[in-house]
């Protein structure tokens, strides 16, 4: 049997963790982020690596043997923070219940640890791995060693050898030290040579081999400022080479022989992770987590016939399904919980109970819902329509925690201190296994959900109106439920015929295309095989490579992007994918969509999913319909009315984001130039470049859209010149000069990022919330990240609501007219109606009306709107 040895950098692992989560407290006020993301790695590294031995590596304190030589070692390095520092004995608390080994050494970093004992396992043919996020331990690769570097987060890991190390940068793992004292390293203070980087060093080190060598032949090197850097601070890359030099014989007291690792108690691990309030952990472990003394055994009766008992009003009531997609599943069962008692009704019993029926109907029989619109979605293909739904857990839920945005009630009612239900996917399986459980089991479960339901109405409701987000969810969100499900149920006709066509077209245009990329190539290759595309680009046409991936050249879009005007095949390359992916996606992907008996799509509208409040669909999403190229907009010709003679109506806010800046900023001159409805590009560009209106070219005004919408998501200068073609010295000119026409702008935007770290959220127009605890990282990505959030949700949240608003004055308006006209659609600022084409008059006054009057701005809401025989005609 292969002995394996895992060697873990603890520290480094743990600071990886803290700062790519955002953080987590649990009941008992407790950050977790850190011991959350780490036992994450962990359980990854225990099933992917099967180690027969393994240690967890930790540093001992602040000074090492390291400060003898530099005192100033690690000098930069900010105080860890608080937040971090607290889960670190959860850590090591969780290590001992998985039965792993932990070690640190007085006066010695994890990475020593981690060296010497990496070279007395090899030595004792050993296979080792080393997982660490400090790219110093791959001086540590050798052919029996490996070191995987965590990335993107924590999941993620490139692993490092002799040959990796070779092809990225040309050296052998040990001249990585040699490269450290060249070039220093500003993470732990080791100062190199001033004004070497990492191409020179690596560069120097191809000639000469090592430091020692290199600053024994200084006259051989090229270059006069080079020779003198050299010759002034050949002490420096001496000391800066020692400082990075792992010292792998440590006077380590543990021998690899006690590092076995047999494998951890189940029990153990559950007692931590219920402490931590681990719950998803839990689950995957096969462990409940342990339900609250009050509700330990929640009394409920599987009812066999519907009396007035079970049918009460102020009750909860669940419709348990098994698919996700819920306009073709089948009702397992209904949950109901009242003063009364917990119940569940077998769905065959219920269905065929007229008085079942008549309650669910009844609008003065107040219920409480978990997922209302799937509640009302699934009994309106039964022919029943539910009424009375008083409040709605996920909805309410969502709006007190957005990020929670989960739909399973078990995630909720631990939020809640209701630890009491498990998830579906712990009932039901997932996947291929997925599956309706015996009787017992399922009424159970569903009357445990109806209880959590019939429980958490209070104390959601009560958040709410502490939050001053009641009037958000009684007014907004959950008559928007009822409008949504009817919009699901009515769906949108597709021409069959017209998709199968398309389809037929684009397949023509792709077998031209393949033929031109071959016959431009010189010879047939797979185009859709990134290794083939790769070998013909980079070896065989000798373009430049600007990415390499783990298995060859990289060929993703942003890089073929930037090789578009090197030749004329890369621009045939990417109109080819994009046509493949409208033909699989689109036309297959629809037409494998569309309702066997209604002839529609019924796309399912995710309400409680985004965190700024916008609307998402699955099943089709027809949202992301590129519509950039005309090819994708021509998709939108097989949407068509369902009735004959009706059309459809396509109404959109104008620039509405932008709006709602100007309103949210007070900036004078954005607000004046909505008022006097100029074109806002044209005005940013007068004002940005200091022109008249007349000498605005299109160039200029392609420019001020681009900061225009950028502002609205905080773009930075790196983003605005890479969206602009321009360097980024000229991207941030451009910003400060948008910044100096628009003060107003600016202010807002430092404020509500101050606003941000104070309260540790934002809000929209309408007091929906987004919670931003990142704002406060010591990570400058993860806190960039987060102020461009601050800034952008209170903007793209409030068009949100505003356009949920115009979708409930609507909906009220084409019933109170008695209109046919019904509401299809809404895709971002859109909303597609279909309509008798006798109403379209009415329609055209009507709708901007309407949407205009949606919420009072300081500037006019504009809407356009256009009709004709198919959704693409009315764009």
């Amino acid at each position: 049997m292969t002995k394996k040895l895992v060697l873990i950098d603890g520290n480094s692992i743990a600071y990886r963790a803290f700062f790519a989560l955002p953080l987590l407290n649990n009941d008992k006020g407790i950050h977790t982020n850190a011991i959350y993301g780490f036992t994450n790695i962990l359980t990854k590294i225990l099933e992917e690596e099967n180690p027969t031995h393994l240690l967890v590596a930790f540093d001992a304190g602040k000074t090492t043997f390291r400060h003898n030589t530099y005192k100033e070692y690690k000098g930069g390095r900010q105080k860890t923070p608080p937040e971090l520092s607290e889960q670190f004995p959860f850590i090591r608390e969780l290590l001992d219940a998985y039965n792993i080994s932990r070690y640190e050494l007085e006066n010695y970093e994890a990475d020593d640890i981690i060296g010497t004992l990496a070279k007395k396992a090899e030595q004792d043919d050993f296979e080792v791995k080393i997982i660490s996020g400090d790219k110093d331990l791959t001086q540590l690769a050798t052919k029996n060693i490996t070191v995987s570097i965590t990335r993107k987060g924590i999941t993620d890991v490139d692993d490092y050898t002799p040959d990796t190390i070779k092809e990225k940068y040309g050296l052998t793992p040990l001249q990585i030290i040699d490269m450290k004292g060249l070039m220093g390293d500003s993470s732990d203070n080791i100062p190199g040579v001033p004004g070497v980087g990492e191409k020179t060093a690596i560069k120097l080190l191809k000639q000469f081999g090592n430091v020692e060598t290199l600053l024994q032949s200084i006259e051989e090197v090229s270059g006069k400022k080079l020779k003198e850097k050299l010759q002034e601070n050949k002490d420096l890359a001496i000391m800066s080479k020692e400082l990075a030099t792992i010292n792998c014989e440590a006077p380590v007291t543990i021998s690899v022989d006690d590092l076995s690792y047999e494998g951890y108690d189940v029990k153990a691990v559950s007692k931590i992770y219920k402490e931590l309030g681990f719950s998803s952990l839990l689950e995957k472990l096969g462990v409940e987590m342990e339900k609250s003394e009050e509700v330990k055994d929640i009394p409920f009766e599987i009812v066999r016939e519907v009396s007035s008992d079970v049918l009460t009003s102020d009750a909860a009531f669940i419709v348990e399904m098994l698919e996700e997609n819920y306009h073709l599943g089948k009702i397992i069962g209904f949950g109901i919980a009242n003063e009364k008692g917990n119940f569940f009704i077998p769905a065959q019993v219920a269905l065929e109970s007229s008085d079942f029926k008549e309650w669910v109907q009844d609008e003065r029989m107040r219920k409480v819902v978990y997922d209302g619109k799937k509640a009302l979605v699934s009994l309106k293909w039964k022919g029943i329509d539910l009424k009375g739904i008083e409040f709605d857990v996920l909805i309410s839920s969502y709006i007190l925690n957005p990020s929670l945005s989960s739909d399973d009630l078990s995630l909720i009612a631990s939020e809640h201190e209701l630890k009491i239900v498990q998830s579906d996917e712990a009932i039901y399986g997932k996947g291929a296994k997925r599956h309706v459980p015996d009787e017992a089991t399922l009424a159970e479960h569903i009357a445990r959900k109806a209880y959590v339901v019939y429980r958490l109405q209070e104390k959601l409701d009560k958040e709410l109106k502490e939050n001053e987000q009641y009037d958000l969810f009684r007014d907004l969100e959950l008559p928007l439920s009822k409008i949504l499900a009817e919009m699901e149920v009515t769906g949108v006709r597709v021409d069959i015929d017209r998709l199968k066509r398309m389809g037929k077209e684009l397949n023509e245009q792709l077998q031209l295309l393949e033929q031109k990329i071959h016959e431009l190539a010189g010879e047939s290759f797979n185009i859709n095989s990134p290794k083939q595309l790769g070998v013909i680009l980079f070896e065989k046409l000798k373009l430049p490579v600007i990415k390499k991936t783990k298995t060859g050249y990289s060929t993703s879009a942003d890089v073929l992007e930037k090789l578009k005007d090197e030749h004329e095949m890369v621009e045939l390359i990417l109109h080819y994918r994009h046509l493949g992916k409208l033909q699989s996606t689109y036309i297959e992907g629809l037409l494998k969509v569309v309702h066997g008996d209604t002839g529609k799509v019924h796309t399912r509208f995710n309400q409680a999913l985004t965190q700024t409040g916008r609307l998402s669909s699955t099943d089709p999403n027809l949202q992301n319909i590129p519509i950039r190229l005309e090819e994708g907009r021509k998709i939108r010709e097989a949407f068509v009315p369902s009735e004959k003679d009706w059309v459809m109506f396509a109404a959109d806010y104008s620039q509405i984001e932008l709006r709602v800046l100007a309103h949210i900023s007070g900036d004078e001159n954005l607000i004046e130039a909505f008022r006097q409805d100029l074109d806002i590009h044209t005005k940013t560009a007068m004002d940005v470049f200091h022109v008249s209106e007349e000498d605005v070219t299109d160039h200029m005004r392609r420019q001020a859209k681009a900061v225009n919408f950028g502002i609205v998501y905080g773009i930075s200068d790196y983003g605005l010149s890479q969206n602009l073609g321009i360097t980024r010295k000229e991207a941030g000119e451009f910003i400060k000069r948008y910044f100096n026409s628009f003060k107003g702008v600016k202010e807002y935007m430092d404020e509500i990022i101050q606003e941000a770290k104070q309260k540790g959220y934002v809000t929209t127009l309408m007091q929906r919330r987004r919670y931003i605890p990142e704002i406060t990282s010591r990570n400058f990505n993860v806190r960039s990240f987060a102020e461009r959030t601050a800034m952008n949700t209170p903007i793209q949240g409030s068009a949100a609501d505003i356009i949920k608003v115009a979708m409930i004055h609507m909906a009220e308006e084409l019933k109170a007219r008695h209109l046919k006209t019904r509401l299809l659609l809404q895709v971002h600022d859109e909303l597609i109606f279909e309509a008798p084409k006798e109403e379209i008059e009415t329609l055209k006054k009507l709708v901007p009306e309407v949407m205009e009057q949606a919420l009072q701005l300081k500037v006019p809401l504009k809407v356009d709107y256009s009709y004709g025989p198919s959704w693409y005609e009315a764009k």
